[in-house]
């Protein structure tokens, strides 16, 4: 249960649109003054080093983040998203990728409230050293998917919760269906954005159809692949569902895609989709 961390792949394809994803909530919210709650349930270390024993073991940055890094970007928000990665890192070198709490450290305001959750205890450690300055944060080393019913609803009636298990334990799927469906119970207004790996086209389809049961109000699925699904390397893809999205993510993602493709896919072609689903 506490064997995964993610040092082993930072900065991969999937933190690529995982992040872009997270990143462009963050600075939708941000467009309103009204402060706002940010949940992390499975939060790591909060920052890698890509040159670090793991990240150099598997080298999966490389064909993710160092793509980006290394190319003359024309979409907006590829170009935002490269400029936030490159506040992490120093002459030009892509030394380091910033988890998910790293980066809604370094976007959210003073007046915004952060909470992280991380079970692992070497990555907990990590975590509470990173972050023990900053008074909006406050770490817990607890399971994040109980963290959704126990910290929600939040006391400044917005937030977002950010959802990001390693589903290494097969149980991970029916307790996120179950965290989301309490969730939703007590904070129906949140957004909500879950990130899950591709690894069988069918298999991730059903369990999506499982979790729509749960009666969500606004669904929307955002899958990139750049593998093709009967490639045999295990992860070929992966996606973000997003409950109660922000009215242009849609639209934006369906413009930044092709680009993103182009950059990351590994081989002729990859695949990717923005679909909202009833």
């Amino acid at each position: 249960m506490l064997s995964y961390r993610h040092s082993f792949h930072a900065g991969n394809f999937a933190d690529v649109l995982k992040h872009l994803t997270q990143t462009y909530i963050i600075n939708y919210l941000n467009r309103k003054d009204k402060p706002y709650f940010y949940l992390d349930t499975h939060a790591g270390a909060g920052l890698y080093s890509l040159h670090s024993p793991e990240a150099e073991k598997t080298e999966e940055y490389r064909e993710g983040i160092a793509r980006l890094f290394a190319t003359e970007l024309k979409h907006p928000l590829l170009k935002e998203f490269k400029t936030l990665i490159s506040s992490f890192n120093t002459a030009e070198r892509l030394d380091f990728y910033p988890g998910s709490p790293a980066l809604a450290a370094k976007l959210m305001r003073p007046t915004d409230r952060l909470q992280l959750h991380e079970l692992h205890p070497n990555d907990y450690q990590l975590l509470t050293n990173l972050f023990q300055q900053d008074k909006r944060i406050k770490t817990d080393a607890s399971n994040g998917f109980a963290a959704i019913k126990a910290q929600l609803p939040p006391l400044e009636r917005r937030g977002f919760i950010f959802i990001d298990p390693s589903y290494e334990v097969k149980t991970d799927y029916n307790a996120l269906i179950a965290a989301i469906s309490q969730g939703l119970e007590r904070f129906a207004t949140g957004t909500y954005a879950i990130w899950y790996p591709v690894l069988q086209v069918q298999t991730t389809d059903a369990w999506i159809k499982r979790l729509q049961k749960v009666g969500l109000p606004n669904l929307l699925k955002i899958e990139y692949s750049p593998l093709p699904p009967t490639s045999g390397l295990g992860m070929t893809g992966s996606g973000m569902l997003i409950i109660n999205p922000p009215y242009s993510l849609a639209a934006d993602f369906k413009n930044l895609l092709p680009e993103l493709n182009s950059l990351l896919k590994q081989g002729d072609k990859g695949s990717y989709l923005v679909e909202e689903l009833i």
